[in-house]
């Protein structure tokens, strides 16, 4: 793990840990349990003869507190709903790649024509600003003319870092701190179409998809290569958090959530000891209440007992 503290504490300094839904987080952790490495062996094991899921954490797990010099952050992510088509048109003019082979250019570079002439756009979506965020979300469904739904996820990216457009805008006094919100910075890039242009390119970092197959009732791929499960998966920075934990979430009002989550997935904006990215749902809906999560908190992860004794 990366430099950070630790601090070992007891299931009765969670709070709200006794009124949370147990067996709904037993669940999404068996999803991914089977991914675990040998430290976890034990308490994979464990899952063939559970009875009680809250005896079940609490007999085989320790909650494990990391932190780092960075403070605590829960925003949402969710998988967008966009339009889309397998062909371009003078509607459809905005490309997703597939990852190219070789050397991979910035994002300016790209949208210059780096990549023109190799085969390798996926689809062609109607909205640059919807697409820009798709790079963000990192998984989406894209609805075809034709009636059909294509569902594309995170296939790699160039390399290059990741750079806030929020905070951007903020530090260029465009957008009020207090009223920062992914709807916000969509808004603002709507009206300000060349400005907006200019400010995405700056962002060198740029996302690669694969198609998903994956069936519609279920969640996207996180980087597990499995399914999340909205308000249930957390996206984290792997070098602090391990993937496939247990970690327990409170999140300050307003919505604040006292959960057991799963780290099922990570974001290019995901990065520090306690940041966590929670997985909202698909559609409209859920791009609005993702949007609104900027609040802080505490994590906790649930680790083997062993494991957690040995890193303290």
């Amino acid at each position: 793990m990366a430099h950070a503290t630790y601090r070992l504490l007891t299931f009765s300094e969670l709070n709200g840990w006794a009124e949370d839904d147990h067996a709904a987080a037993l669940s999404v952790f068996r999803n991914t349990a089977d991914l675990l490495g040998p430290d976890w062996a034990d308490c994979v094991a464990a899952l063939d003869g559970v009875h009680d899921p809250r005896v079940y954490f609490e007999t085989h797990f320790t909650p494990f507190e990391i932190s780092d010099s960075s403070p605590a952050l829960f925003t949402g992510y969710f998988e967008p709903e966009l339009l889309g088509s397998l062909t371009t048109d003078d509607t459809y003019r905005h490309p997703l790649y597939r990852m190219p082979d070789g050397e991979l250019p910035t994002r300016a570079e790209i949208e210059d024509g780096a990549l023109d002439g190799r085969d390798l756009e996926l689809v062609w979506l109607a909205d640059p600003v919807e697409a820009f965020f798709l790079h963000i979300q990192g998984s989406g469904r894209v609805a075809l003319p034709g009636g059909g739904t294509l569902r594309v996820g995170y296939a790699g990216k160039n390399g290059y870092l990741y750079q806030s457009v929020g905070k951007k805008l903020i530090d260029a006094g465009k957008i009020d701190p207090t009223e920062i919100s992914a709807e916000r910075i969509k808004d603002w890039m709507r009206a300000n179409p060349t400005d907006a242009k200019e400010l995405m390119r700056k962002n060198q970092s740029y996302v690669f998809f694969r198609e998903l197959d994956v069936p519609l009732e279920s969640g996207p791929i996180g980087v597990m290569g499995r399914s999340v499960t909205a308000g249930r998966t957390i996206a984290v920075d792997p070098g602090f958090n391990i993937y496939g934990a247990p970690v327990w979430i409170e999140k300050d009002a307003p919505d604040a959530m006292s959960r057991l989550m799963i780290a099922q997935d990570t974001g290019a904006a995901i990065k520090g000891a306690q940041r966590a990215d929670i997985f909202v749902g698909t559609g409209e809906k859920a791009g609005h209440i993702a949007g609104g999560y900027q609040q802080s908190g505490r994590m906790v992860a649930l680790l083997p007992r062993k494991l957690a004794e040995g890193l303290v």
